[in-house]
């Protein structure tokens, strides 16, 4: 079956419920929060999945695909740290930050797995 639409990619599923996950959690943080910690894990998650939507209708140019794939990959990673400052707050607990973090490593994988294969996904 060939995939028309970023919304039909496994990679794009997860990171969009992630982010919705992440708001949902970060509505807990303290107000004092809302404009440095809260504001900025919401923004990179969202931007994992925003960027895999931009790479996918720039899939026929293998080097913007793969340049708006490494910047979804890089986003993935600041949402991670973000996350760890977080619980070092004490705003989320360990288990809940392992689950997170497992999601995104997963997600990364398979954002490198589209990296190393553009071909894969052109039109």
């Amino acid at each position: 079956m060939k995939i028309r639409s970023h919304k039909e990619l496994n990679v794009f599923k997860a990171s969009f419920d992630l982010a919705l996950q992440i708001h949902n959690l970060t509505k807990e943080f303290p107000l004092e929060e809302k404009y440095s910690l809260t504001d900025q894990v919401r923004r990179s998650s969202r931007s994992v999945a925003t960027n895999i939507a931009e790479a996918f209708r720039k899939r026929r140019y293998p080097k913007s695909f793969i340049a708006k794939l490494s910047d979804s990959e890089g986003e993935a990673a600041e949402t991670q740290v973000w996350l760890s400052f977080a619980q070092s707050f004490g705003y989320l607990d360990e288990g809940i930050i392992l689950d997170l973090d497992k999601k995104y490593e997963q997600i990364e994988r398979q954002i490198i797995t589209m990296i190393q294969s553009p071909e894969k996904w052109s039109t």
